[in-house]
């Protein structure tokens, strides 16, 4: 029967899309499953971590460490390393969910003493420079992962915390994906992070036109460490 529907010239052709299609679709149950399945099939991070999302996000980043004497980087959510490729720093420690990602990293770098990856449950209290999220925050559905992925940020940091994400609750806007879900995020590191202040707010380069390959609802918090009075 198959055989026959797909000899079919229009027919065919759409049953053989969806077919792919729906091969190509990873079955959505925690964010962590999520990504360890997606990144096991093959899959990448996503557009924002390559074209011209990647060249303005890496651009931010570089400008940031030369401009701050930032010595070392800690990012969590490091993905397929893409996006790693264009950063530059001294010291770099990632932290990722995905054991297939974490594999693929290694790879990746592989000989490059400067970069050291370790699965997220290894965490052990490590602080750097700039601690970096990025396009990680709508990506962590469940309310106590986006929690603690926010309390590790601040608490790994020395200095600066740089997000890049969106800012807006998914009631704004009709948001059907189920592995995003987009929080307005401010608020809470206001309430729970009195020792850290908003330093800077980037505007995206691109922002959102409905293109989602090229453009991005995302921009850059970064946020400064409050030096204690010495008097």
């Amino acid at each position: 029967m198959k055989s026959r529907i797909k000899k079919i010239p229009f027919i065919g052709k759409w049953v053989v899309n969806i077919n792919r299609q729906l091969k190509k679709k990873v079955p959505f149950s925690t964010s962590g499953e999520y990504w360890e399945r997606r990144y096991d099939a093959g899959g990448n991070s996503g557009p924002g971590s390559y074209n011209r999302l990647a060249q303005f996000k890496a651009e931010v980043i570089n400008d940031f460490v030369t401009a701050h004497n930032i010595r070392s980087i800690i990012d969590f959510g490091f993905g397929d390393g893409h996006q790693l490729q264009l950063i530059n720093v001294p010291r770099y420690l990632g932290f990722e969910v995905s054991q297939s990602a974490l594999r693929r990293c290694e790879q990746l770098f592989k000989g490059d003493p400067t970069k050291t990856f370790r699965h997220l449950s290894d965490y052990e209290g490590e602080q750097a420079d700039l601690v970096l999220s990025l396009d990680v925050l709508y990506h962590l559905v469940e309310p106590d992962i986006f929690e603690d992925h926010l309390t590790r940020l601040f608490a790994a940091s020395k200095r600066f915390v740089a997000i890049y994400a969106s800012n807006f609750d998914d009631k704004e806007e009709n948001i059907t994906l189920p592995h995003v879900k987009r929080r307005k995020f401010t608020p809470w590191i206001g309430e729970n992070q009195p020792s850290f202040q908003l330093k800077s707010l980037i505007p995206n380069r691109f922002p959102f036109d409905g293109d989602s390959k090229t453009t991005s609802r995302a921009e850059f918090y970064i946020y400064e460490r409050i030096r204690k009075s010495t008097q």
